[in-house]
């Protein structure tokens, strides 16, 4: 397994080991030692799939409190997936990096506590899975605009198609204090 740092600290880009022939491929999707070695120490409690088709812009949704962390890949297609900082408080305070994920590569995406998440899917359509820190609250359901200009994502399609509440939500500056992780270093 390879860890592959952002610009963003916390934030990695995971390449597991494919072992592959004619018959197909096997890898380690997760390996609780080698992420830990790596520098990701968390238990996941929840295991989320969602499939969306081309075009569809997930995010940037986090939670606060009760934030989540989150390792992504992507079993079918391609996304581009995207991590911005959000702790109060934080040097790379309204940074994204992003990364593709998709089918072939085999990519995983550390996204830590603290950031908020969102993907759009470049292929026909892309199955998505998440593991999670802690579960969903809906209490603490947030969300960042997609096309925030602070934060200036280079997303790489111009029309995506929004879910009402991505469509209605808050730029950054607009997010009360109060609803924002805070960063502990």
């Amino acid at each position: 397994m390879k860890s592959i740092e952002t610009d963003l600290p916390g934030c990695l880009i995971i390449e597991p080991q494919v072992f592959g022939d004619a018959r197909g491929f096997f890898y380690e999707g997760y390996n609780a030692e080698k992420y830990k070695n790596s520098g990701i120490d968390r238990v996941f409690v929840q295991s989320n799939v969602s499939r969306s088709a081309h075009g569809v812009l997930r995010g940037l949704h986090y939670q606060w409190p009760n934030p989540q962390g989150k390792l992504v890949s992507v079993l079918e297609g391609e996304v581009y997936d995207v991590a911005v900082d959000i702790r109060r408080g934080s040097p790379t305070f309204g940074r994204w990096a992003a990364v593709v994920l998709s089918a072939e590569n085999h990519r995983h995406f550390w996204i830590p506590e603290g950031f908020a998440h969102g993907f759009a899917v470049l292929s026909d359509f892309a199955t998505f899975t998440y593991q999670c820190t802690a579960l969903y609250d809906g209490a603490a359901d947030a969300g960042i605009r997609w096309n925030d200009a602070d934060i200036a994502i280079d997303w790489p399609i111009s029309a995506p198609r929004l879910s009402g509440k991505d469509e209605k939500a808050p730029f950054l500056r607009d997010v009360p204090v109060e609803r924002l992780p805070v960063y502990a270093p």
